[in-house]
């Protein structure tokens, strides 16, 4: 029987005094999955009904309903707020910035308070600027959003994009491998780590040695899906599959964040794959039993 996040904390009340078990990670519901035919709050109430133990929030429409409103949500559902987007656009222009600095600390107090420490964001894997200038730029802006984020608690998670066609978009390719993420995130603040997607993983050619190198500390948070056997110039975006139809080593991916520790989300993107005239609750589902097999068969859950 598929014990959700709601029946977890009640057999980890019991025998968390004794040390016996510790929570481990949980499946968080994305919109990937639903095709945007639900709107917050009814989303996490999906995620709830479905069983997901958290779900992927939407923080500037979690804001609009309210602070109290959101935490009470949230005790009801007793669900976890996994993670939410940054909403600073730090590779734009510099008003663009300098617009989203603004509203950033009220952002992450309140992610804060509704225990979503969690806000993740996407590095540019190429640009129009030359990289080392660029790597100057990102760096200061990263550095600065750290700061405001540090006092609220909040980590940050960088996502590297590894397919071909995203680094080869622009004149100048930027940050794409997992292991120069990484390095850029510590250089950037002690709580900016990486938002490791296995599909990115895979087409930038990383392995579990990366994820251990990284360790648990700089793993914000995990996006799940698989791949077809293609080669790397048709790769797109929008050509995911779920976990467990394609050839990404899924296994290994999972053992080794077992490995470091990690014990939050794990949110099933598989970007193009589910029907457009599937529910919102069956494409939900669907998610939800994929991702399970893969990480039980990991032995991960």
């Amino acid at each position: 029987m598929r014990m959700n996040r709601r029946q977890w904390i009640g057999l980890a009340a019991g025998l968390a005094a004794s040390g016996a078990v510790e929570p481990g990670m949980y499946l968080s519901l994305n919109s990937s999955l639903t095709g945007g035919k639900v709107g917050w709050p009814e989303f996490a109430r999906l995620a709830a009904r479905v069983g997901y133990g958290g779900v992927d929030v939407n923080l500037a429409a979690a804001r609009k309903e309210g602070l109290a409103e959101t935490r009470a949500l949230f005790a009801e559902l007793q669900i976890a707020a996994s993670n939410a987007n940054l909403g600073v656009n730090f590779a734009g222009d510099e008003q663009a910035f300098q617009n989203g600095m603004t509203g950033l600390p009220e952002a992450a107090q309140f992610a804060a308070a509704i225990d979503c420490p969690r806000l993740l964001a996407i590095l540019p894997p190429a640009g129009k600027t030359p990289k080392d200038e660029l790597r100057r730029i990102l760096k200061d802006r990263l550095a600065a959003i750290s700061e405001v984020l540090a006092k609220s608690n909040v980590r940050l998670g960088l996502e590297f994009l590894g397919p071909l066609h995203f680094r080869t978009a622009q004149p100048y390719e930027f940050i794409w491998r997992m292991d120069e993420a990484l390095e850029f995130a510590r250089e950037c603040g002690p709580n900016i780590g990486l938002l490791l997607d296995v599909w990115h993983w895979y087409h930038a050619g990383a392995t579990a040695q990366d994820i251990l190198a990284a360790g648990k500390s700089r793993i914000v948070h995990v996006h799940l899906s698989d791949c077809p056997k293609m080669p790397p110039e048709q790769v797109r975006d929008n050509q995911r599959v779920l976990p467990g139809e394609g050839v990404i080593p899924l296994v290994e991916f999972f053992q080794a964040l077992k490995k470091i520790g990690y014990t939050d989300g794990v949110s099933p993107e598989p970007l193009g794959r589910i029907p457009k005239d599937m529910s919102a609750e069956e494409g939900a589902k669907l998610g939800l039993d994929t991702a399970t097999a893969v990480m039980r068969k990991a032995g991960v859950i």
